[in-house]
């Protein structure tokens, strides 16, 4: 089974979130990590190897600095990776991504393509779906249960008020949610190893892709943060009292009546 899983590299959730003078976050001093989601990506193709088989590659698109997180993949026990680095890119889209993956992954041998549902820092969930469109193959999201029985994938996926299950026929793209199963940490020996196994790095041309020719059709202006939490209030006064101005308060100062 040849798996392919789908990374990028975010800004860890447990950070404090900065903005600089242009409105973007400013990641200057915060720790990058694998994309949340993805590690369940990640975790679920382990386990699919283990079960079945075959092999688990890495695909990322990022600057020098994804690196360090394509290493922690391989540590959890991916097989190799491919990262996608130009110094020719600049602000990429989900578009724009869909198109770079698509022709990575059209270069290797995949049977099934895992992705997180979505990153964490843009909210995007997107690309994995619109870069199995561009490869023409079946997909299906939001996935918190997943079994392979030789060509065919049975996969039960969250919709509203409960949960659909369908049937695919490999190859296809899944993207997974949290609670599809519990990440594993690196081992010693897995961080050892990760820095002995092939990590490919790519340009545009080696994918027959000319910068020139991508343009970006989302822009994201600038971030904005949510207005601090205040602190409560104490009312004063006899409970009659204290429950009128409550009233008043929340008509006139919170706008919820």
């Amino acid at each position: 089974m040849n798996i392919v899983v789908l990374m990028k590299q975010t800004v860890d959730t447990e950070a404090k979130i900065v903005l600089n003078s242009d409105g973007k976050i400013d990641t200057n001093g915060v720790t990058l990590v694998i994309n949340p989601l993805d590690e369940y990506a990640i975790e679920e193709a382990l386990r699919i190897k283990e079960r079945l088989g075959g092999e688990v590659t890495i695909v990322t698109l990022g600057g020098d600095q994804a690196t360090a997180a394509v290493r922690s993949a391989l540590a959890m026990g991916a097989d190799k990776a491919v990262q996608i680095n130009d110094p020719a890119l600049g602000e990429v889209d989900e578009g724009m991504a869909a198109t770079i993956l698509a022709k990575a992954v059209q270069t290797l041998p995949h049977d099934i393509v895992l992705a997180g549902v979505m990153d964490t820092d843009n909210g995007s969930a997107q690309v994995a779906v619109r870069m199995a469109e561009k490869m023409e193959l079946p997909s299906i999201s939001s996935v918190t249960k997943l079994d392979i029985d030789e060509s065919l994938a049975t996969a039960k996926r969250v919709i509203d008020g409960g949960l659909a299950t369908l049937e695919v026929t490999l190859p296809a793209v899944i993207t997974v949610v949290q609670g599809i199963n519990e990440v594993r940490y690196p081992s010693v020996a897995g961080i050892m190893k990760a820095k002995k196994k092939p990590l490919t790095v790519l340009k545009l041309s080696d994918l027959g892709l000319d910068a020139s020719n991508l343009a970006v059709q989302a822009k994201v202006l600038k971030f904005t943060l949510p207005i601090p939490r205040q602190g409560g209030k104490k009312l004063p006064g006899e409970p009659a009292e204290a429950a009128s101005l409550l009233a008043r308060l929340l008509r006139e100062e919170a706008k919820v009546l």
